[in-house]
């Protein structure tokens, strides 16, 4: 039998290694100080985009060839192409093999790289590694499925409402991988191989970190996508937000009752509808008619103003025929322009709505300086950048265009370029902390001051079961600031004793997350409308035991804030996998319901309806302390099991830190 046999060729550059067969090219480059970035094409010229990366860190080192292979060693990674292409990426310093190609010399279609001619440059593309059984997979942003080793799971990279893909992982074999492509695709993490595949593109482009321990990874990742900045300190404290507040009067009423209660607010939300119509970004003077009373007032009470900014352009608004004319909105290959039917306001019927281009320079222009007139000149500074993934129906992403190209090529990093107008626009208005929330990122979002929460999840105990390992795997997509709508976002009878229990179970986890925020559509299902959703809302018990968590996020505000000038300086997390901090305890790597807040603070939180007591797995190596008295302490390395009434979430603190709780019970 004969066997299909390619032998390509090698050049040597000042980066590393271009390999060649037919049609087919391999470039490998030595990328900052212990990566290498990874680049195949059957273009004539392979195209060249940074993409996530915030800078061209390629190295000048140059590649070698021995034995017929050419060699990338950059630190403690080395990239191995054979004569017939297959990629092999090992550590250097302790020899590991971290990643190799599935490779047949049997048939072309086998080989670890895999293209498809879609016309013209365009290729659907696939590469496939072999991975043994026991590997585990954390990060590629958040998703729903509810667990945090990934092994095992298929994931769509594509951005969709509580669906966000981020496509970096790091591995438990040392390595950290960053698919560097925007294309809607999907990653497939089996049980003998990992397959990552773009729908259109035209090139495969990835890089592999190399390091001994996952908090290294991270920094890594964030050396080269860019670190998050510097957390404002109003970003740390409570931000009290429900489905709309309808008027003006109506959300200073309720900031005006919190601070006679004597209770700590940051930030307070005027959600959607509160513009005259998608695509003007402005207050509706009929029921705001006085913005910069209020922003001024809210800000004596030590409370800043967040609004909601859709992407959405209605046909209506007063920009609509400039932002068409001009091209500064997003097209259809086929079909009408229009992507999503929703209401607005002003108006009694369903909507067609367009979305703004954002990699339109022009659209971009126009939307800062409307945004900048009506909202951060009266003292905004924080902005709601809401369904910018862009929401559509249908999700036909190879339908929609931007001047960047088919959605379906370059989909997924949309809304990084809408986190990338507003962060762009407020530093080049002076202001040097910049916090926008949004509902989809991708990787290198971080960057760009966007602060990701879980999107429009179920008001159930499964639902807050999910959201655990959702965050702590956007804690390894490095993106440190995360947050869910405290409660669930749909359903909740405020009335109803269960979901009262959820709302305390649900506060006491979002008190140890990066952002502490209350947000939900309550008693109601009419969408201009919205049910109550302050912390008094939800009976006399709730409101005691919630209330006590405002101030003991207070309290705890200075190691936050300690928190996040580490997120901003390393990568590093707040929030974050117990094997993050305890990378040799083999039992820490299994723990999916519990996280640390910080190198100090463990947190289980209660995650079951009517449950009173709870296992608590304590790592290996430090004693620890338990938060709300004394005395009582345990040493690691063990499951304990501890008492949680409704008043307590289980708590503790490590052996030798300077955090101190309050004695009581919260």
């Amino acid at each position: 039998m004969a066997f299909y046999q390619r032998d390509g060729i090698f050049s040597v550059t000042k980066s590393g290694i271009h390999w060649r067969y037919g049609e087919e090219q391999v470039i490998i480059d030595a990328w900052s100080e212990h990566a290498v970035r990874i680049r195949a094409t059957i273009n004539a010229e392979y195209q060249s985009q940074l993409w996530a990366l915030e800078e061209d860190y390629t190295a000048k080192k140059q590649g070698t060839v021995q034995d017929g292979a050419g060699i990338v060693e950059n630190g403690r990674i080395k990239a191995v192409i054979d004569k017939q292409g297959t990629i092999r990426v090992f550590n250097s310093w302790s020899g590991q093999l971290l990643l190799e190609e599935i490779v047949s010399p049997r048939a072309y279609a086998d080989y670890g790289r895999q293209y498809l001619r879609k016309g013209g440059e365009r290729f659907k593309a696939s590469v496939h590694f072999l991975t043994p059984e026991d590997e585990r997979f954390y990060g590629l942003g958040q998703h729903q499925h509810g667990y945090l080793n990934q092994k095992g799971i298929s994931i769509a990279l594509e951005q969709k409402n509580t669906e966000v893909a981020v496509p970096f992982l790091v591995s438990s074999r040392g390595y950290g991988f960053l698919w560097n492509n925007p294309a809607v695709g999907r990653v497939d993490l089996l049980r003998d191989r990992t397959s990552w595949y773009a729908e259109r593109t035209q090139v495969i482009d990835y890089v592999v970190f190399a390091a001994d321990q996952p908090s290294e990874l991270l920094e890594m990742y964030a050396d080269s996508t860019g670190h998050t900045p510097m957390m404002p300190d109003y970003g740390a404290g409570f931000w009290q937000c429900k489905l709309r507040y309808q008027t003006q009067e109506e959300l200073l009423a309720v900031a005006r009752e919190h601070k006679r209660r004597g209770l700590p607010m940051s930030v307070i939300v005027a959600d959607f509808f509160h513009w005259t119509r998608m695509g003007e970004w402005k207050f509706d003077e009929q029921a705001w008619p006085d913005p910069d009373a209020m922003i001024k007032e809210l800000k004596e009470l030590g409370i800043e103003l967040m609004v909601s900014v859709w992407p959405a352009v209605n046909p209506n608004s007063e920009h609509f025929s400039v932002m068409k004319d001009r091209q500064m909105l997003v097209d259809t290959e086929r079909g009408i322009p229009a992507l999503l039917d929703f209401e607005d306001t002003g108006s009694d019927r369903v909507v067609q709505f367009h979305y703004y281009d954002p990699s339109s320079e022009d659209a971009c222009d126009l939307v800062w300086s409307a945004v900048k007139k009506h909202y951060y000149d009266k003292g905004i500074s924080i902005f709601w950048l809401d369904a910018c993934e862009p929401e559509t129906r249908p999700f036909h992403p190879d339908n929609m265009r931007i001047q960047l190209g088919n959605m379906e090529e370059v989909g997924c990093i949309y809304p990084m370029l809408i986190h990338k107008l507003f962060y762009r626009g407020m530093s080049n208005a002076g202001q040097e902390r910049i916090l926008n929330l949004t509902r989809s990122a991708w990787a290198g979002s971080q960057r760009f001051g966007a602060a990701l929460w879980s999107g429009d999840i179920d008001s159930t105990f499964e639902a807050l079961r999910k959201q655990v390992p959702a965050g702590l795997n956007v804690s390894m997509s490095g993106i440190p600031w995360w947050t869910t709508d405290i409660g669930g976002f749909f359903g909740g009878n405020t009335q109803d004793p269960q979901f009262r229990e959820l709302m305390v179970r649900w506060f006491q986890y979002a008190l140890f997350c990066p952002i502490f925020r209350l947000h939900g559509f309550r008693d109601s299902w009419n969408f201009k409308e919205g049910g109550p959703n302050e912390v008094w809302s939800f009976g006399e018990r709730a409101y005691q035991i919630i209330s006590r968590l405002l101030h003991l996020r207070e309290h705890l505000k200075p190691y936050i804030m300690e928190q996040m000038e580490c997120a901003h300086a390393t990568g590093l997390p707040p929030m974050r996998p117990l094997f993050v901090d305890f990378p040799e305890d083999t039992d820490a790597w299994k723990v999916e319901d519990q996280f640390l807040f910080g190198p100090d603070i463990l947190v289980a939180p209660v995650l079951h309806a009517g449950a009173e007591k709870r296992k608590v797995y304590l790592p290996a190596g430090p004693r620890w302390r338990w938060a709300w008295s004394e005395g009582q302490q345990y040493r690691g390395g063990q499951i304990v099991e501890v008492d949680a009434p409704l008043e307590v979430i289980p708590v503790f603190i490590k052996e030798g830190s300077q955090v101190v709780f309050p004695g009581d019970n919260v």
